[in-house]
């Protein structure tokens, strides 16, 4: 699976519980880097995966944006979110 960085620094990911291998692919001029990950099983038809990402962004990770507690229905968590759009490889 590919997905779209910029600016992070990822330390883990897992999936479904589990350490998946993950790499950067080369840097693009304006869509970012790619972040590449190996699943750790053969993914079945209509299995769910659950994709946890460690990571730690910088200032200028310009996609990404965050609500505060008070901008959010339910007040009491922070919410992170992306301005980007999603592109499944």
């Amino acid at each position: 699976q590919v997905l779209d960085t910029k600016d992070v620094q990822v330390f883990k990911v897992t999936v479904n519980g589990q350490d998946a291998k993950f790499g950067f692919g080369e840097k693009h001029s304006f869509n970012g880097t790619p972040l590449e990950i190996t699943l750790p099983f053969e993914l079945r038809r209509g299995q769910e995966a659950i994709v946890e990402i460690s990571f730690e962004s910088s200032p200028k990770s310009s996609a990404l944006q965050w609500f505060s507690p008070e901008q959010t229905s339910g007040k009491k968590h922070p919410f992170l979110f992306s301005q980007c759009q999603v592109e499944w490889n």
